[in-house]
């Protein structure tokens, strides 16, 4: 079954991103020349999605104004010869399908994502979490499709190992090797962030899901849970209770930009990573450690 759409929560504050999110989402802050929630949008395309349904709060207008037509940009670049940068601003207002609905109230990640729930209707659709950046040759929602395909249409948890040290960070699954497939699981239990002698494995949830829509039916009866939240974690909990929800060990780099620590790695590999910017990066950072050593 083909999934067409993908539900990308973007209501959270940025509160680790303050003062630069005072007046403008954390999603928009850009890694190189792009903001982050370009590359979790591309990420949506290049998978083969055509809708991405932006759960959005008060004063989140701009990203979906980001990925919209500027006509008066586009004019401007047009009359002043900027070819190349034109082609640019259309594709992103060209690139997908975009549709928002309002989180009233943060609620948990489960809450934004029962906010879907309407627009998605009966389909099987996908969760990327703008917060992590994933490298890949293959799209990680393309993988987990592909999983979702080969096994009846089954919701699909993407999953990376974690030094045993940092289980306590991440949702660590509780699972066992699925049809003989050593990077596919299916979930017994997912634990929210245990200790690590407590850690039933080290495969870790960084925020990359392919659900069938009955994903619905758990999180409209689950309670509030951790921090007085709807957890994502508790519904999925209740669907493996009563059918196949598998884990796939997705192959790709994956960057927490939801931390300052883990933007400024991303932004240095994702120079390293351009040909048009790589000896330019190395040639920052070795004059820099030498300046600071």
């Amino acid at each position: 079954m083909k999934i067409h759409t993908a539900v990308i929560p973007v209501a959270g504050k940025g509160t680790r991103f303050l003062p630069a999110t005072k007046n403008m989402p954390k999603e928009l802050i850009p890694i190189i020349n792009k903001p982050m929630i370009h590359y979790a949008v591309e990420e949506a395309v290049l998978s083969g999605i055509d809708q991405v349904i932006f759960v959005t709060s008060s004063g989140k207008y701009a990203i979906e104004d980001y990925f919209d037509r500027n006509l008066e940009l586009e004019q401007f670049l047009e009359r002043n010869g900027k070819k190349e940068s034109l082609s640019r601003i259309k594709k992103i207002g060209e690139m997908i399908e975009v549709v928002t609905v309002r989180q009233k109230e943060q609620l948990g990640l489960g809450h934004a994502i029962k906010c879907a729930e309407q627009l998605v209707g009966k389909n099987s659709f996908a969760v990327i979490l703008g917060d992590d950046l994933v490298l890949s040759k293959k799209p990680v929602i393309k993988q987990l499709m592909e999983v979702s395909e080969k096994n009846n249409g089954c919701s699909v948890v993407g999953v990376m190992e974690v030094p045993q040290q940092d289980v306590n960070k991440y949702g660590i699954i509780d699972g066992n090797i699925f049809d003989e497939s050593p990077n596919t699981y299916k979930i017994n239990k997912m634990i929210e962030k245990p200790l690590p002698e407590n850690a039933p494995t080290n495969l870790a949830t960084p925020g990359r899901y392919v659900f069938d829509s009955n994903i619905f039916q758990y999180l409209n009866t689950i309670e509030k849970g951790v921090g007085g939240e709807y957890q994502l974690t508790d519904a999925i909990n209740e669907m493996a209770l009563n059918e196949n929800v598998l884990a796939y060990i997705f192959e790709g780099d994956r960057y927490d930009t939801g931390s300052i620590n883990g933007y400024l790695e991303a932004t240095v590999e994702f120079a390293l990573r351009d040909p048009d910017l790589k000896d330019l990066m190395l040639k920052i950072c070795k004059e820099k450690i030498n300046k600071y050593e």
